[in-house]
């Protein structure tokens, strides 16, 4: 008896299906490992911690950095995510002709209530395989950060979690501490 055999897309492909109109434009989609995943429902406090972060970041690192809020990032021929909020090199097209790579984020931050198991055990080991130097995880369910950085052989070799009267400290960006209690 013959196997089926599963056919992964490529990020072009999902990317020209995109262009041809084949999703609906109020569809919230992404592209992991291949296959089309459905994003969830945006409530309240994610949308308001987003929010937050993108203002904070904006605020530190106004011009130094591009603040990307929920927007793709090509990890690799097959995954492209839309992280809540990613911290970019700056370069002055804003990624006019493609999306970022791995090379060009600094931090991807996943904010997570319905989501959470997920993005741990599926998204985050992701970006450590994509060498993405630091990832965080706001955990809105559990009220913490957690944070994870220095990936090797695709896997974030350190983390750390700071819950309320915290301040989550950056492994990689020294500028960047963010008190749980006002981001919560």
């Amino acid at each position: 008896m013959r196997q089926l055999a599963k056919r992964l897309l490529t990020v072009d492909e999902y990317e020209h299906m995109g262009e041809a109109g084949i999703f609906h434009p109020d569809d919230r989609l992404e592209l992991l490992e291949g296959e089309i995943y459905e994003l969830p429902y945006i409530t309240p406090p994610h949308a308001a911690c987003v929010t937050y972060l993108n203002m904070l970041l904006h605020h530190l690192f106004f011009r130094m950095f591009i603040i990307s809020a929920q927007h793709p990032i090509r990890l690799d021929d097959f995954s492209e995510p839309q992280p809540d909020v990613a911290l970019l090199r700056w370069r002055d097209d804003f990624y006019r002709h493609a999306h970022p790579t791995p090379e060009d984020v600094l931090l991807v931050i996943e904010v997570a209530d319905s989501t959470v198991e997920s993005d741990r055990s599926y998204k985050i080991p992701l970006y450590a395989k994509a060498g993405i130097t630091e990832s965080w995880l706001v955990n809105l369910l559990e009220e913490q950060i957690e944070l994870f950085a220095m990936p090797a052989n695709g896997v974030y070799q350190t983390g750390r979690t700071f819950k309320r009267g915290d301040a989550a400290q950056s492994y990689t960006i020294p500028d960047l501490s963010v008190s749980v209690s006002d981001l919560l």
